[in-house]
């Protein structure tokens, strides 16, 4: 790992494309990510329940369904001293640059992958270039391979800036200034795909008096050379686990004496379709999951269901919740039945700052490979970098969530899912030198008159 990443962002994401692994089991993954880290060079390196408080994690899955995954990344030569300190499913990192007196800047991209299986054939580039999936039934589906090379290679470049080892790159990406100053805090978050992780990072030390918060996706319908300077509009979110318990009966001799849990979750789900909407803006209810029973001559006394509420803002959200759970527990009641609604994880909304993204598009026009900067765009979905943003904004900093453009032939979350890996590129360019310039500028005003503090 002597050759810089710069040189070898293509092979950095094959290599994580190669092993994806699910929110909180990304023991593997984390393992390679430290070794890049290492070789890079920082201040402080925090992996797992260094970088964050185990407590604060959300949907965490049982230790049966982390323990398989931890065992694959030591049979794959994981570090057995790394894998120890992520016992539990505590993984991620997050690297810190220090270089004096300038801004604090977050840069935070996330680390997980999706039980997707993953596409065959001449047609799907990783299988027909050998970097499909090693694990059955799970594939990065959604790019975070590519920001995890991006998060390394930004690290690398604010690390190494004005030392004279990118010799090949403009003057433009490598700046005017020399070297950094300042601290620059990457943020390898886990658990992004259940809205797990992003709250204990925001609530951890790292994000404490940052000046600037920059998160990042690839592609999500933006062609190659295509930079959106900041999302609006993120869904707030929730994710919970339902479950009703009745009792169980012979469903042709004594149905009467049953407590049917099946028919009270097929009473909770018709009902959740009828929360009505909210006259103050978009909400959304959804029920993804559901299986109840054992035969078919058996009353169900068990059932379980897995939903979830959105809104387009933080409160609408917490408005669709609460009618979930109210029509949950009145389904349940109706048929002689309990419920336990439990949330699993949420996210809140948090838009990007206008004085930022107007930095991020000033920025993405100078850079080689950007054809069109779109400065705002609604995000449409949910995403818990929004706890960072949140986090960063309510002790006066400034936030934007950026999309780089990239060609991908089918949708996110599908099992053909690909990107274009010159977007790799393209996007470090876009990121390092936002991060330069915010150097340059700070302290950037806020568009209401306040300076960020710092």
């Amino acid at each position: 790992m002597t050759e810089p990443i710069r040189d070898r962002l293509s092979t950095v994401r094959r290599h994580f494309h190669r092993h994806p692994e699910p929110a909180w089991r990304e023991f593997y993954t984390t393992a390679r990510l430290v070794e890049e880290i290492r070789a890079i060079g920082v201040d402080e390196l925090a992996v797992g329940p260094d970088a964050y408080d185990p407590g604060d994690r959300m949907a965490v899955p049982d230790d049966d369904e982390i323990e398989p995954w931890l065992e694959r990344a030591r049979e794959r030569g994981a570090d057995d001293a790394l894998l120890e300190r992520m016992a539990g499913g505590n993984t991620g990192a997050v690297a810190v640059v220090n270089r004096g007196e300038g801004p604090a800047i977050g840069l935070r991209v996330d680390v997980d992958g999706l039980f997707v299986e993953e596409a065959t054939g001449d047609g799907h580039v990783p299988d027909a270039e050998g970097f499909r999936s090693e694990i059955d039934g799970t594939m990065h589906a959604c790019g975070h391979d590519v920001h995890m090379t991006w998060g390394l290679a930004v690290l690398e470049a604010i690390a190494d800036s004005g030392a004279g080892r990118h010799e090949s790159r403009s003057s433009s990406e490598r700046g005017s200034d020399g070297a950094f100053g300042g601290r620059l805090v990457v943020f390898f978050q886990p658990a992004e795909e259940v809205s797990g992780g992003g709250c204990p990072m925001a609530k951890s030390r790292f994000v404490d008096d940052l000046d600037y918060l920059l998160a990042v996706h690839v592609g999500l319908d933006h062609p190659t050379g295509e930079v959106v300077a900041g999302i609006e509009k993120p869904l707030a979110m929730c994710h919970v686990d339902v479950t009703i318990e009745g009792t169980s009966a012979h469903a042709g001799k004594a149905p009467n004496e049953g407590a049917n849990a099946m028919h009270a979750m097929g009473t909770a789900i018709e009902n959740a379709y009828g929360i009505p909407r909210h006259g103050d803006g978009m909400t959304r209810v959804n029920v993804g999951r559901a299986e109840a029973g054992t035969a078919s001559n058996v009353i169900a006394e068990r059932a379980h269901m897995e939903a979830e509420a959105r809104g387009e803002t933080t409160h609408l959200m917490e408005y669709v919740k609460a009618r979930l759970e109210r029509v949950v527990r009145s389904a349940a009641r109706m048929h002689d039945c309990e419920a336990t609604f439990d949330v699993v994880s949420e996210s809140p909304r948090a838009d990007s700052d206008p004085a930022l993204v107007e930095v991020v598009a000033d920025v993405a026009r100078e850079v080689r490979g950007t054809e069109r900067v779109v400065p705002t765009a609604d995000f449409g979905a949910s995403e818990d970098a929004t706890f960072l943003m949140e986090r960063v904004q309510e002790t006066g900093g400034l936030a934007s969530y950026l999309i780089v453009g990239t060609d991908h032939p089918t949708s996110h979350h599908t099992p053909t899912f690909d990107v274009d890996e010159a977007s790799i590129e393209h996007g470090v360019s876009v990121l390092v030198e936002t991060i330069r310039e915010l150097e340059r500028r700070h302290p950037v005003p806020r568009r209401d008159g306040a300076e960020a503090d710092g």
